[in-house]
């Protein structure tokens, strides 16, 4: 589980999140939508310790954040929305088992780990080319593949979809599902809940720092009108 217990938090003394409650359980899908500037991605930043709160406190699988960054930065997968953010080698197999071989694992899990990963964002056999020759759709799936191969117990998205084609989409999407069915909590940040919404058990919503929004998806979608929050038809 992820507990956000009344997290607040400013930049250069300007509010960004206020008073933040809010769980997120094991094996459960919650889609995080709001409108640019809205909190999202710094609310996901303090999931594993990128952002501390300045009052209130994070906990992962009931333990503080601040109190266990290791543990914390284990079990929590994080995706950027610019993948670039995130690279710290020169080629995609190299990137994805960075990860793993921070956890000290033996040659062999981690080349199992990082084979499952690219398979599960379609691209399996591509270890050896450069991140740099990619185009922004598969640097974003490398992204996802690192986060994949640390087999975490929560996947924190923010945006992954943009700038992947619809067959990449509905890769990552099918293995988000998957993911969330065997047990691994999913918090997915959009504004966009067109290709998410059939997958989330919860639509959590902010507006201005702070939660406007907690309900499962139909009633949830009656009630996100003036947050620029783009949903289905």
């Amino acid at each position: 589980m992820i507990e956000f217990r009344s997290v607040s938090y400013a930049f250069d003394d300007v509010p960004v999140l206020e008073d933040i409650s809010l769980a997120i359980d094991d094996g459960e899908f919650v889609v995080l939508a709001g409108a640019n500037g809205s909190g999202k991605t710094t609310l996901l930043r303090h999931c594993n310790g990128l952002l501390s709160p300045n009052s209130g406190d994070v906990l992962v699988n009931g333990t503080s954040v601040e109190t266990d960054l290791i543990a914390a930065r284990s079990s929590v997968g994080m995706v950027f929305q610019h993948p670039r953010d995130q690279f710290v080698a020169a080629t995609v197999g190299a990137d994805v088992a960075f990860g793993p071989e921070n956890l000290g694992l033996e040659r062999e899990e981690i080349d199992r780990r990082v084979g499952a990963a690219l398979e599960a964002v379609n691209l399996a056999g591509r270890e050896t080319e450069r991140i740099d020759a990619l185009s922004g759709g598969e640097q974003s799936r490398v992204a996802i593949a690192g986060a994949l191969a640390m087999e975490p117990t929560h996947l924190v998205l923010d945006e992954p979809f943009t700038g992947l084609d619809e067959p990449a989409r509905r890769s990552v999407l099918s293995r988000l599902e998957s993911l969330a069915a065997g047990g691994t909590g999913v918090l997915l940040a959009t504004h966009d809940l067109r290709d998410v919404l059939g997958l989330a058990d919860r639509v959590v919503a902010m507006g201005d720092g702070r939660v406007v929004v907690d309900e499962p998806p139909e009633r949830a979608l009656e009630q996100l009108a003036g947050l620029e929050v783009r949903v289905p038809e």
